[in-house]
């Protein structure tokens, strides 16, 4: 099952009582403050959640799929997610089981 803002946003408004087109504005803030973040180059740190991390890449060389020629892959900078030790455990405590308020506040 896959989660998206705007299940993000129905279960926000569902919780707290809020508008839709509320909650909608607050997600879209939320991720867009931590985009701004990232372009600025700094890292994004969610306590109990886990970290949003730039990591710059070294230039390496690569094989063109199609045709087997060798390319040069460019330096690039990524993002990567480092779940915390919390969301980690949680994560395994529910392996196998989906936690009944996603059940409860999905939209499709």
């Amino acid at each position: 099952m896959t989660i998206t803002k705007a299940d993000i946003s129905n279960m926000i408004s569902n919780e707290l009582g809020l508008s839709k087109k509320d909650t909608v504005k607050i997600v879209d803030l939320f991720f867009g403050e931590i985009s701004t973040i990232l372009q600025k180059g700094e890292d994004v740190k969610l306590s109990g959640f886990g970290n949003f991390v730039l990591t710059d890449k070294k230039p390496r060389p690569g094989r063109n799929p199609r045709t087997s020629e060798l390319v040069m892959i460019d330096a690039r900078r990524v993002v990567t997610f480092k779940a915390s030790k919390k969301l980690k455990m949680r994560i395994k405590i529910y392996a196998g089981r989906k936690p009944q308020h996603i059940r409860n506040y999905n939209t499709k």
